[in-house]
């Protein structure tokens, strides 16, 4: 709707998942890294958590690009399942043929795929996003996997994505063995106030602007607002480039980003009070006192008074 009026050639603040926008900060590369080294070389577990629009996916989206050719990778989504439901997906997801009927004729199909993978030379990765959701049967599942290996080396490496409330479900005693293997941990921090600024001037640029279209005023209440969070940072900037259009500016100010935010947020400018309620009242009270002044029971002086006060409230 307002890429033209702007001379952009497409929505700079979309908030599904674009290669294209792909803006990594000093925390992404480094959240990259630690994924690039639990696929590499590490044979225990890696954890990254973060709060929700820091990014995850991002980086899993990126990890995917930069795969070595000899690594196959499973990417389970779906997390709020059973143990069984949970190895059935990861057969699936590697096109394992499966007719096992129990969860144990299930774990040595696998298995058997996985000696098959590593006797070619390839590398096998289990990564799970929305980890936080599995549930403790499923983790311990998990964990049993990682016993799936040869003399040398382990068969399989896996890699935990969730939300922080995944460092407290590990952190449960009853998993205490499953948090003993994870031997690298990384947090996903949100943006910094000078990353944002960068964060929206990469995804206006990459979307054709040619203009300075935020002032810096506005880029420090989108930073405000969304404490550095990137989808937060999509959805309030989206909604103020439409906010100036509909006024015909082309410069989103302070002002236009806080309008943005109460509408996001459903703060709506409360109507003005109407003045009609008052009105009617002092117009029976009028006709009242001017009937009862027909009838005798008040003096004309009275009334001119209240005639006045009247017309003085409106």
């Amino acid at each position: 709707m307002y890429e033209e009026h702007f001379g952009l050639n497409a929505k700079p603040f979309r908030i599904t998942p674009d290669p294209r926008y792909l803006f990594m900060s000093d925390r992404h590369k480094e959240g990259l890294a630690h994924l690039l080294y639990g696929v590499t070389d590490s044979g225990g577990f890696i954890q990254l958590t973060g709060e929700v629009g820091t990014g995850k996916t991002t980086l899993i989206r990126a990890l995917l690009e930069q795969l070595p050719s000899k690594v196959e990778i499973a990417l389970i989504m779906h997390t709020q399942i059973t143990a069984k439901e949970f190895l059935s997906e990861i057969c699936n997801e590697f096109n394992i043929d499966n007719h096992g009927e129990s969860t144990i004729d299930i774990v040595n199909t696998l298995n058997s795929f996985l000696l098959e993978q590593h006797a070619k030379g390839r590398k096998i990765i289990l990564l799970i996003d929305e980890a936080q959701n599995l549930t403790t049967d499923v983790l311990e599942q998990i964990r049993l996997l990682t016993n799936l290996e040869t003399e040398k080396d382990k068969l399989l490496q896996i890699i935990l994505i969730g939300q922080p409330e995944l460092r407290m479900v590990l952190a449960q005693n009853n998993l205490r063995q499953l948090s003993q293997r994870i031997t690298a941990r990384y947090h996903l921090k949100p943006l910094s106030k000078a990353e944002t600024f960068l964060y929206i001037e990469h995804r206006l640029r990459i979307s054709g602007s040619k203009i300075e279209i935020f002032k810096k005023n506005a880029k420090k209440e989108v930073f405000r607002y969304s404490s550095g969070i990137p989808r937060l940072i999509n959805i309030i900037c989206d909604r103020a480039l439409l906010g100036a259009y509909s006024i015909n500016t082309r410069e989103v100010d302070k002002k236009i980003v806080i309008k943005a935010k109460n509408e996001i947020q459903g703060h709506e400018i409360p109507p003005r009070k109407s003045n009609w309620t008052a009105t009617y009242i002092l117009i029976v009270m009028v006709i009242v006192i001017f009937f009862t002044n027909e009838l005798g029971y008040i003096d004309s002086q009275y009334l001119h008074n209240i005639t006045k006060i009247f017309f003085k409230v409106n």
